[in-house]
């Protein structure tokens, strides 16, 4: 397969990214800043809270070291070591804002020390360091990450814990000096006073209350003036899916949509998108953490996919984020490392019916066919259509039990799942529903279970989510997923995604016999996660309905990135939230708009679909 780049046919592009990405030039003077800034923050915090290492032989070699003042402005020290230890991390980024806050802070430190201990030497390295950040200021141009008022909220908390933990060491580090014997609640009064300024009620002597109350004083300010810069700076909203894009990216799911399985779910409204120069291809993202996150194969013309991955690099390298894929196809990972240079490893499997090849006759669908018949027995009876063909009612009442019959406390999905049921633009979804009429109308009527799919193409859907009342029968996903199989040729449908399976082909080689002790170990692990991550369970529910699998693949730049992608995709799947209980939260409103997000019903039980 032939693949030209949009606007370079000359093949020079993949070649220029590898360059920028993993050049070791690109990366090492930041990555030396950061973790000088971090060294030095670290001694200066020490040099601020214990008064020993202020006439140790270590901090005799750290007072040439910028900012670390001794013991002539412990307060000033402190405050220079947790700016720095805040700025540590954004240099190592390539934060622009980070590379400004630093060239103001070292000639501040400079000219302290010089004024402080007239040391030449210190002064010299703190000009050294700020030459270095001003010689190779275009290697710190990265743009701000998203962000909201929350994160005002988030440092106060954070910042508050830690400068009461840091207070009681500070409190505690001169035992003496010390006037009596104060208690621990006693010492934290103090801190508690000392971080607004006011005197608390532990004495000293030999002046070290003042070096003390200095000390949390400044702490105290810290918290203080970065919570307000936080909470008063302009916005930088989280990208998010405009009306345009989304029917841009209707127009290339019509013409190509039958490529990838994962195609509709790039419809997502929480996603931003990056378009080829010609606008034939595009990725979705979502950003986590850091982590540029894609998901599924670019959409598309796969001659202009090189176009869109490109301009999704350049998105990512702009702001210092980690590009990252989930889930792409075997096709899709490929073009991927060809093009970025990035790495891929294999996640797991995607477990794909053919509609004509699927039957209950025969020993493999034995239990599968006598869960359906003794369900059916009972009195169940199944429901399968476009959403097009459902009355406002209905849909508004399957929306509500969906989001009621959720397991968790927040919706997941992210990759697979499209976030939304009934909406006016999502019509040739299909929804398969379970009822039972027992005499007493519920909350949602006779409605027991609800299967969502979405268009995969113009002859094949995609299961969304599976909701059911857990007072019904056992079963009722098995129930609606064969009828939804059995119902599929009426509407057209010719395949059907189902679940994904993490890990499946270790899972399946590590019971077979003859399987080596490292995959029987693997398997282990494996079974013992499924415990919470449903691994296990979801790839022997799949194997249930003789599914063929598709592999899919996470693509990485780096090995030690791959925490951090996993951190950031349980994150973006809601497997790990910082939200607040669902009883604290701001009621959402279920008002529709035109064409837009209706109420949010996403993919609660098809949680390691993924990954």
């Amino acid at each position: 397969m032939s693949v030209t780049i949009d606007g370079d046919k000359s093949g020079l592009v993949p070649d220029r990214l590898r360059r920028i990405l993993s050049g070791p030039r690109a990366e090492s003077v930041p990555a030396l800043v950061g973790t000088a800034c971090t060294f030095i923050g670290l001694i200066d915090i020490a040099a601020g809270v214990f008064p020993r290492f202020r006439h140790s032989r270590m901090h005799a070699l750290a007072e040439v070291l910028p900012g670390a003042l001794g013991p002539f402005a412990a307060a000033l020290s402190l405050s220079v070591g947790v700016l720095l230890l805040l700025l540590a991390h954004g240099l190592k980024r390539h934060k622009r804002r980070a590379w400004r806050a630093a060239v103001i802070l070292l000639p501040a430190g400079a000219a302290a020390q010089f004024a402080y201990r007239h040391s030449v030497i210190g002064v010299l390295l703190s000009l050294t360091l700020l030459a270095l950040l001003l010689r190779h200021r275009g290697q710190f141009a990265a743009l701000p990450d998203p962000r909201s008022r929350w994160k005002a909220l988030a440092n106060f908390v954070l910042m508050g814990a830690g400068s009461i933990i840091l207070g009681l060491v500070i409190v505690s580090a001169h035992p003496r000096r010390v006037v009596g014997s104060p208690s621990l609640t006693d010492r934290l009064e103090h801190v508690l006073f000392g971080l607004f300024g006011v005197e608390g009620p532990v004495g000293y002597e030999g002046g070290v209350d003042w070096t003390v109350g200095y000390s949390l004083g400044a702490l105290g300010l810290l918290t203080a003036i970065t919570t307000i810069y936080l909470a008063f700076r302009p916005e930088h909203p989280a990208a998010t899916l405009t009306e345009d894009d989304e029917a841009q990216l209707r127009e290339l799911l019509a013409r190509h949509g039958g490529r990838d399985s994962l195609g509709h779910f790039a419809l997502r409204r929480d996603k931003g998108v990056v378009f080829s120069p010609s606008g034939k291809a595009a990725v979705t993202y979502r950003v986590v953490s850091g982590v540029m996150l894609a998901s599924g194969d670019p959409i598309g013309d796969v001659e202009a996919w090189p176009g869109a991955i490109e301009r999704f690099m350049d998105e990512a390298k702009a702001h210092s984020w980690t590009p990252a894929v989930m889930g792409c196809s075997e096709t899709g990972g490929e073009v991927w490392t060809r093009e970025t240079g990035l790495d891929a490893l294999e996640l797991g499997d995607e477990a794909v019916v053919d509609v004509a090849d699927f039957s209950l006759t025969g020993r493999a669908m034995r239990n599968v066919r006598q869960m359906v018949k003794r369900i059916e027995r009972n009195g169940y009876e199944t429901r399968v259509r476009r959403v097009r063909d459902l009355s406002d009612g209905e849909l508004e009442r399957i929306r509500r039990a969906a989001d009621d019959w959720r397991g968790t406390e927040t919706e997941r999905g992210f990759s697979m799942a499209l976030g939304r049921i009934g909406d006016p633009s999502d019509g040739d979804s299909v929804i398969a529903t379970a009822h039972k009429d027992e005499g007493e109308p519920g909350p949602y009527g006779d409605l027991k279970a609800v299967l969502h799919f979405v268009p995969w193409g113009a002859d094949g859907m995609s299961l969304d989510l599976m909701r059911r009342d857990r007072s019904a029968d056992p079963g009722m996903n098995e129930l609606l997923i064969v009828a939804a199989l059995q119902a599929s040729p009426k509407l057209g449908i010719e395949r059907v995604s189902l679940n994904f399976a993490m890990f499946r082909s270790a899972l399946a080689r590590g019971e077979k016999l003859g399987a080596g002790p490292v995959l029987r170990t693997w398997r282990g692990l494996l079974v013992f996660l499924s415990r919470w991550f449903q691994i296990e369970s979801l790839y022997k529910f799949n194997a249930k309905f003789r599914p063929r699998w598709e592999p899919r693949f996470v693509v990485f730049r780096k090995t030690r990135d791959l925490p951090r992608i996993g951190f950031a995709a349980m994150q973006a799947e809601g497997f790990v939230t910082f939200a607040l209980p669902r009883p604290f939260r701001r009621r959402r409103t279920r008002a529709p708009r035109p064409c837009a997000h209706i109420h949010p019903a996403s993919a609660g039980e098809r949680e390691m679909r993924a990954a």
